[in-house]
């Protein structure tokens, strides 16, 4: 059973549990790894390893359906190993674990936009304690045990694009998996689109320079942190702060400017990518466009809704692609999706509609 169709929480049976490898120099991390997660019913410690190479070759034997990797290991470091590990992992996830890669880090960035889909700082050895049990276990119910709603499984319909005007603007929301998503979905745009692009990825202030800087290596589009009342300019990507939601504004001579707003409801995360939608729908009207990618939660589902009602279209992320099919899965279920694809393939399908209305 994969990963992916497994539900944290107390199950029965070695058949019915999440597979686990650890990888970790550490005999104390491994240990602490391993107590922690026998001591929950839904985990099963698969494999123990020190070393990257091991951790290669066991995954060639037996599926698993999470890896959790510190970075700094004897021959070859997790970073270095991290895409070998996920081409072998065959859809596993992967957590990194580490204590030198703090949450806001360079190296935290880049181990997200290569395909992990969380990290966590490891405590020193002594530190150990019911504190990281609780966030080692919160992540991993942010991955495999996000909520599923009311209606889940109701039929998903595609909307078919309404409007007659080219694009004119591409807002880009995602949360858990979202960066190496980005990645994905830049490196799939073979032609530049000749529109601003606006990307809130929920993060906190502090990952925001690396992120930017990351973002900026995945495209050949320039990237920057979006600044008040700057004039929104075409092929240029702005990315929301993280400690304001990106939106925009009409001046008086009819330009578009961003307009950062620091006002959040009870359930949003700072940014939020409903406000996001929500102001390039009031902006730019038919032409606009949102994309929804990876992500816990229902975040975008309510702008995507203001983007359609004035005439503009939202492409998801396809839920085998996804790390979290919840805010994609979200928009989908509410009939507000053209398209479901891969983040590859969501800047062509664009590109092919701009084609056809411009």
């Amino acid at each position: 059973m994969r990963a992916d169709k497994v539900a944290i929480g107390p199950v029965h049976g070695e058949a019915s549990a999440l597979r686990v490898l650890i990888v970790d120099d550490s005999v104390v991390a491994r240990t602490v790894l391993e107590r922690i997660l026998t001591a929950h019913e839904g985990f099963l410690v698969a494999h123990k390893t020190n070393n990257a190479q091991q951790a290669l070759d066991f995954l060639a034997r037996k599926p698993v359906d999470l890896i959790l990797l510190d970075v700094e290991m004897p021959g070859q470091s997790g970073i270095v190993a991290l895409p070998k590990i996920l081409e072998a992992g065959n859809g596993a996830k992967v957590i990194i674990l580490s204590g030198n890669c703090q949450e806001g880090s360079a190296v935290a960035v880049e181990a997200l936009a290569l395909g992990a889909s969380d990290i966590l700082s490891k405590p020193d050895r002594g530190s150990f304690g019911d504190q990281f049990a609780r966030a080692l276990l919160g992540r991993m119910e942010r991955i495999f045990g996000a909520e599923r709603d009311d209606d889940s499984s109701a039929a998903i319909h595609l909307r078919q694009p309404s409007g007659e005007r080219a694009i004119a603007c591409i807002g880009v929301g995602a949360s858990t998996g979202g960066i190496h998503a980005l990645g994905q979905l830049f490196a799939g745009m073979t032609v530049p689109m000749g529109v601003p692009i606006l990307v809130t990825q929920h993060l906190p202030p502090s990952f925001i320079p690396y992120f930017a800087t990351q973002l900026a290596r995945m495209t050949s589009l320039p990237v920057k942190v979006a600044e008040q009342s700057e004039i929104l300019m075409a092929d240029q990507i702005y990315v929301a702060p993280g400690e304001a939601n990106l939106g925009c504004r009409r001046t008086w001579n009819g330009q578009i400017a961003v307009a950062l707003s620091s006002d959040r409801t009870p359930l949003s995360s700072l940014p939020a990518v409903d406000p996001m939608f929500m102001a390039i729908a009031r902006c730019y009207g038919s032409g606009a466009v949102g994309v929804v990618l990876t992500g816990m939660g229902r975040d975008g589902t309510s702008g995507a809704g203001h983007i359609v009602d004035g005439g503009g279209i939202v492409i998801a992320q396809d839920e085998a692609s996804s790390v979290v099919w919840g805010m994609p899965g979200s928009v989908a279920r509410a009939g507000l999706a053209t398209a479901l694809l891969p983040p590859e393939k969501i800047m062509p399908f664009a590109t092919q509609r701009c084609a056809i209305l411009a």
